[in-house]
């Protein structure tokens, strides 16, 4: 079963060390850990190591990164007509797949409002579509 190692690819990229422009980082807010918006998980993802909130909001962010692929990876398996994710063989790099969806972020600010999940399948459907 690939689930770990592709799990473990996909959170690579998710924990943003550079975030889009016009974003810093900044010590995560109670607020933010409701992630409500893809700008919140981003904060989240990017808090300062020599924060009081890093470690909650660095555990905040990889559970949240697994827990959505893992949810998908289960309905994906159960029906290949779901499956619209397929990441390579081996997995990208961590810091090739984090200038990638850096890069996909600061081209697609207009889902920072939106909820995470749905950006990081976003990203993740234009990135690594099935069939190509």
């Amino acid at each position: 079963m690939a689930y770990p190692r592709v799990a473990v690819a996909v959170i690579a990229f998710l924990l943003v060390a550079a975030v889009p422009a016009g974003y810093s980082a900044e010590a995560a807010t109670a607020d933010q850990f409701e992630v409500r918006t893809t700008a919140d998980y981003v904060a989240l993802c990017t808090t300062p190591p020599e924060d009081d909130t890093y470690q909650a909001a660095t555990a905040f962010c990889y559970g949240f990164a697994v827990g959505a692929y893992q949810y998908y990876a289960a309905l994906a398996e159960q029906s290949a007509s779901y499956r619209y994710v397929c990441l390579p063989t081996p997995p990208p790099t961590r810091s090739s797949a984090l200038t990638d969806f850096v890069a996909w972020l600061k081209t697609h600010q207009q889902y920072l409002p939106e909820k995470p999940v749905d950006t990081i399948f976003r990203y993740l459907q234009a990135r690594y579509p099935c069939g190509q």
